[in-house]
């Protein structure tokens, strides 16, 4: 993995033909040599364009979520892949677009949340489990006030899901059901039976984002995280609730009919967002992107 962006002044100065250009000022395949702020894992700023595998903490500081001054504020971010032509899935499914990079970004991300926000459909067609205990990243979980793992919040308009399954039953922190004030009495026993914590966040059946991202902030969940799927995302960008979206781009084509990562009705203006960083191993592409 080497890092494309963002690029130091040295970089530039050097690229652009400066004393300091001589080999070695530009990266794998020709491409500008850019910086990791900071030392990260024991790895100085210079050797962050050199194509290795990064440490766990190297990733962690790279995709740090911000600190802004005063009160912690919720702050959701979405991570998503999509292959060259679109498709958010292949058969149904993301894991055969991904790559072993990218799950280790994936991993990463789980880690510094405090709760991931999924889909129902999602949950069924991904075979969901509880977050896992990552022994990597207890001492950073335990010095930022935070559980051995982050709850999954799944969120669902009729509830209809598998209350058998270790999601439900067998997490380290409980698993959170977002749901509207319809929600069906019998499924919201069912899943709080299951030991699952209800969490009413609309009128009728389905939820509204604002007060879904709300609800979990008062919970105590700031730094959110949603995997999907593209309806799910697709409110959240119509909600205008998503601060940051980390997008692997698979150097793949699948063609098909498959989803895009974000679904639902378009917005009447499109949303800007900027490039914060920018990653690559083996063709994959790994962006940063905060709203503008």
């Amino acid at each position: 993995m080497r890092r494309l962006f963002p690029v130091t002044d040295e970089t530039a100065a050097q690229a652009s033909g400066g004393t300091a250009e001589k080999e070695g000022a530009r990266g794998v395949a020709g491409t500008m040599v850019a910086h990791a702020p900071g030392e990260i894992g024991g790895h100085a700023d210079h050797d962050a364009h050199v194509d290795r595998e990064w440490s766990l903490a190297e990733l962690a500081a790279a995709y740090a979520y911000p600190e802004p001054p005063g009160a912690p504020r919720p702050w959701l971010r979405a991570n998503m892949v999509s292959t060259l032509d679109g498709a958010a899935q292949h058969e149904g499914r993301s894991q055969p677009i991904s790559s072993a990079a990218d799950m280790r970004i994936f991993g990463t991300l789980r880690a510094l949340a405090d709760v991931i926000v999924v889909g129902a459909e999602t949950v069924r067609q991904e075979g969901y489990r509880p977050a896992r205990a990552r022994a990597e990243f207890a001492e950073a979980r335990e010095a930022a006030g935070q559980g051995p793992a982050p709850a999954i919040a799944v969120v669902t308009a009729s509830l209809d899901l598998d209350f058998s399954l270790p999601l439900f039953t067998s997490p380290l922190v409980p698993t959170l059901v977002l749901t509207g004030s319809a929600a069906a009495p019998d499924r919201v026993a069912a899943a709080e039976k299951a030991g699952a914590k209800v969490v009413i966040a609309g009128e009728g059946s389905g939820i509204d984002p604002v007060r879904a991202v709300r609800a979990l902030a008062g919970l105590g969940h700031t730094r959110l995280l949603t995997e999907g799927g593209p309806r799910l995302l697709g409110q959240l960008v119509a909600a205008e609730v998503l601060d940051e979206l980390c997008l692997t781009l698979s150097p793949m084509l699948t063609a098909g009919d498959a989803q895009r990562i974000g679904g639902g009705p378009a917005v009447a203006v499109p949303h800007r967002f900027e490039l914060v960083s920018l990653l690559e191993d083996a063709g994959f592409l790994f962006g940063r992107y905060r709203r503008s």
